[in-house]
C-alpha cells in the first residue's frame, strides 16, 4: 500500500441499476465521469463502463461469483477502497442494482468510517422493481398485495421455520434474490406451511436486458414444470397474487436474445485481458483483481 497523502480522497458507493444501462441515475453517471478509480461488480452493464468511465480512470473488477471461480473477497475490496482514497483519489464503488439491497455495503461503510474517509451513497434501481416493471408485474397492485418483502434463500438456514409459516400465511408479494439454485426449497417450504397452491410464481432471468426470460406457473404446478431447472444469473423470483397479472400486462415479448448478459471479463476476452491487464496478487488472501488501464 502506498503512503497516505495529505489529502484524503472520497468514495462514492453507487448503484448502477439492474441491467439495462439506461436505468442508471444521472447522479451516478456524474460521479463516474469524474472518477479516478472505479471498482465495479460483475452485475454492471458493460455499456455503462464504456459510455461513462473516462479513459484516464483505473478500472478494477471486483465481482463475485464463487461457483464459477471469479471472486474477490470482501476484505480485499475494503482494502482497495482505503488504499485508493488515502492516495487522494475519487473512487466510485459501482454495484449492480441498488447499493443497499443484499450487498456488502455495511462492511464497506464500517471500513470507510473507521479510516475517516468521506463517502456518499447513490441509490440505484434494484432488481425487484426493475424486474417487476419489465415483466409488467405491479408489485403492490390494488386488491392483490399491500406490501412487498425482499428476501433471500441462498442457503437453508437463512429463513427460520417460524418465518416460513408467516410467509405462507401472508398476502404480501414475496421477492427472492439469489435464490434460483434453491428455488425447489423455497416452494417446498411454502407448500409445507400450507400456502395457497394456486399462488403464482414468476422466475425472471437476466431482467431488463435483451436476454430477459420470464417463466410463470402456480405453486401447484411448480414441481411438474420448473423443478430442478437451471436459470441464468442473475435470476429473481416473485411469488404472490400479483404474478397473475403478468399475462395481461407484459409489455415485452418473451423472446430473449440467447446468451449471458453479465459475462465476467475473463469469460469474454480471457487472452486479451491477460495481455492488457495488470494482475495484482495478494498472497495473504490468495485473490486476484483485474485492473484495466483505460
Amino acid at each position: 500500500m502506498q503512503q497516505q497523502t495529505t489529502h484524503t480522497g472520497k468514495v462514492i458507493l453507487a448503484g448502477a441499476g439492474c441491467g439495462d444501462p439506461e436505468l442508471i441515475t444521472i447522479k451516478a453517471v456524474r460521479w463516474l465521469q469524474q472518477a479516478d478509480v472505479v471498482l465495479t461488480d460483475r452485475l454492471v452493464s458493460n455499456d455503462i463502463i464504456t459510455r461513462y468511465v473516462p479513459a484516464t480512470a483505473e478500472l478494477v473488477y471486483v465481482g463475485k461469483q464463487c461457483r464459477r471461480g471469479f471472486s474477490t473477497p470482501q476484505k480485499s475490496i475494503n482494502e482497495l477502497l482505503v488504499q485508493y482514497a488515502q492516495e487522494g483519489k475519487l473512487v466510485v464503488r459501482l454495484k449492480g442494482g441498488d447499493v443497499s439491497i443484499f450487498s456488502n455495503i455495511l462492511d464497506e461503510l464500517e471500513t470507510l468510517a473507521a479510516h475517516h474517509i468521506p463517502y456518499e451513497i447513490v441509490p440505484g434501481i434494484t432488481a425487484a422493481t426493475g424486474a417487476a416493471a419489465y415483466a409488467g408485474i405491479p408489485l403492490t397492485a390494488r386488491n392483490s398485495a399491500t406490501a412487498v418483502r425482499l428476501l433471500t434463500f441462498y442457503k437453508s438456514d437463512v429463513v427460520t421455520d417460524a418465518y416460513w409459516k408467516e410467509l405462507a400465511a401472508c398476502n404480501d408479494t414475496l421477492v427472492f434474490y439469489m435464490s434460483s439454485e434453491t428455488l425447489d426449497g423455497v416452494v417446498e417450504n411454502l407448500r409445507k406451511h400450507h400456502i395457497d397452491a394456486g399462488t403464482m410464481l414468476a422466475v425472471i432471468e437476466q431482467a431488463t436486458t435483451p436476454m430477459q426470460q420470464v417463466h410463470v406457473c402456480s405453486l401447484a404446478d411448480y414441481f411438474e414444470k420448473m423443478a430442478g431447472k437451471t436459470f441464468a444469473s442473475p435470476t429473481l423470483v416473485i411469488i404472490g397474487k400479483v404474478v397473475a397479472l403478468y399475462e395481461k400486462f407484459a409489455w415485452q415479448k418473451n423472446e430473449p436474445v440467447p446468451g449471458e448478459y453479465f459475462k465476467p471479463p475473463a469469460d469474454e476476452q480471457f487472452e486479451s485481458l491477460i495481455e492488457e491487464s495488470i494482475t495484482q496478487q495478494n498472497p495473504d488472501n490468495n485473490f486476484t483483481t483485474k485492473t484495466e488501464n483505460r
